[in-house]
């Protein structure tokens, strides 16, 4: 008696008139979105501009999407280039076939590109990206439920797959959903890396060696459980040996790293201001770096410029007025100092004419 399972769709299309919308397109554009939404909030908080994230990633993107691509055609020929299949299937990424390695490798030639122009250590670009990375895989994992692939053994949990497509050699049942596994696995791998982060303050990439590295670990025994068809190399799936190659350059990343060049970098992006482009997004509402900003562009407005060109003016302007206004103080004040003095002038006036005529009278007194 089938008591609980994951249902799969029965479309993985739906059609907007004559424009398919695809599930599994979907969930790869939410993940990237999410990923540079994330990345974008980290870089800032590094201190690096708002937006310069998004101008990287237009060249990550594309790369990366066409570096998943050619891992998946070269690493699965036979699906497009055998007896009776048609090569140009290898185009139409929309019907699923991405792989990560591929993805991340040549995303990391188009991020290098983007870092370059802007004069940006690619190292501290991908600390700030790593978490929103796993996430979008998280989310872009999703896509494979649209297109009922990449299952795993069959089961009787109450979490089993139920495929009930037969296309491409499926075998309808109930599967262990390898999709949700590595969905959920990459979501702790997320928020791994930022607590790690923000424990270790994890710097010069060494917080994208540990998202790859801890990727790695829960690819590696999600793969085991696959049953899709894949290249096998000793008694591995070809992804297993990838995902242990790659597991052990990335730890190696990290030691020697943490050695050479330890704690983080001092300047992440080349003439961003804290008080600037880093307000903008500041979220704990204290306002200060806000009212610095206004503060610093009302100094650059035109305006201001406007005003001090005509501070020259305006002062000597001032200057006459105030001059003019004490101009009648400063007579009134020597009308005053005179009023003051001829009292003191008539006096020894007086006293002078008196001394003269006692010595007339004292002469005369003599004379007579």
């Amino acid at each position: 008696m089938e008591l609980a399972y994951i249902p799969s769709p029965s479309h993985g299309v739906l059609y907007l008139g004559p424009v398919p919308l695809r599930g599994y397109a979907f969930c790869i554009i939410i993940g990237v979105f999410v990923a540079v939404w994330l990345g974008n909030r980290r870089w800032v908080a590094r201190g690096g501009r708002v937006g310069t994230v998004a101008d990287i990633a237009v060249w990550a993107v594309p790369f990366g999407l066409v570096g998943g691509r050619l891992y998946h055609v070269i690493t699965d020929y036979e699906l497009y280039f055998s007896e009776g299949r048609d090569w140009v299937d290898a185009f139409k990424v929309w019907e699923g076939g991405l792989g990560i390695w591929g993805a991340i490798a040549l995303g990391a030639v188009g991020a290098w590109i983007g870092c370059r122009r802007r004069g940006i250590p690619l190292p501290a670009y991908a600390d700030a990206i790593a978490p929103g990375i796993a996430l979008a895989q998280a989310i872009g994992r999703w896509g494979n439920w649209f297109n009922q692939e990449l299952y795993g053994k069959e089961t009787d949990l109450p979490w089993a797959l139920h495929i009930t497509s037969s296309a491409d050699g499926r075998v309808p049942g109930y599967y262990h959903p390898t999709f949700l596994y590595e969905s959920l696995w990459c979501i702790g791998v997320a928020l791994l890396v930022i607590w790690a982060d923000r424990r270790f303050k994890l710097g010069h990439g060494r917080a994208f060696a540990l998202y790859v590295a801890a990727y790695c670990v829960g690819r590696a025994w999600i793969e085991y459980m696959r049953v899709d068809d894949a290249h096998h190399i000793l008694g591995l799936r070809l992804n297993d040996w990838t995902a242990l190659v790659v597991f052990l350059l990335a730890v190696t990343y990290i030691v020697v790293s943490a050695k050479k060049r330890p704690g983080r970098e001092a300047v992440v992006e080349p003439g961003a201001d804290a008080s600037g482009d880093t307000a903008e997004a500041a979220t704990d509402g204290e306002g200060t770096p806000k009212d610095d900003a206004e503060a610093k562009n009302a100094a650059q407005s035109p305006s201001a410029g406007k005003d001090a060109e005509k501070d020259p003016a305006r002062t000597a302007s001032e200057d006459g007025s105030a001059a003019a206004a004490a101009e009648p103080s400063e007579a009134k004040a020597d009308t005053d100092a005179k009023t003051d003095a001829k009292p003191e002038a008539d006096a020894k006036t007086e006293a002078a004419g008196g001394g003269v005529k006692k010595d007339e009278a004292e002469s005369a007194g003599k004379k007579g």
